[in-house]
């Protein structure tokens, strides 16, 4: 059971089950998929043998080749947790809580891509904006110094 489950959630990303089955297909699939991963980063025996061991447990070519393939290039860089169990409520028929379990990455609507870094302000960044009005308002003080002496100048004559 937890085999064909697996192949069905390779081949569709997710899928909606109990919850007791998702935790268990949870435990069957991430070691699955850290194998798919690491197949990447090593030698064509190596690669080869993880096909084997991933085939053993699946029993579907198919289902092997898609986990190799495009899953393994969305979890690439991620150490761990490819799975997500959304709890759904309970089934009408017999009251069992069902939840969808589904691939992390092949959700577009929960990951946005990376964060991207916010920019740093360091404190004494504002003290240096607080000293650049300072000359401005001398500068605007200095005209009317000269106004008024002009204007002393056309009263004398």
């Amino acid at each position: 059971m937890l085999a064909n489950m697996a192949c069905s959630l390779i081949e569709h990303k997710r899928i909606n089950t109990t919850v007791a089955k998702a935790k268990a297909l949870k435990q069957f699939i991430e070691p699955l998929v850290t194998k798919s991963k690491a197949e990447n980063n090593v030698t064509a025996e190596k690669g080869t043998h993880n096909r084997r061991i991933v085939f053993r447990n699946l029993r579907d070519k198919t289902a092997v080749g898609e986990l190799f393939s495009t899953v393994a290039e969305k979890v690439g860089d991620r150490p761990g947790g490819y799975t997500r169990i959304i709890k759904l409520g309970s089934r009408m028929g017999d009251n069992a809580d069902m939840a969808m379990i589904e691939f992390v990455d092949f959700n577009e609507l929960y990951s946005t891509g990376k964060p991207k870094k916010k920019k740093t302000t360091r404190r004494g960044g504002s003290k240096k904006t607080e000293a650049a009005p300072a000359p401005a308002a001398e500068e605007k003080a200095a005209p009317k110094a000269e106004k008024k002496e002009t204007g002393t100048d056309d009263s004398e004559a």
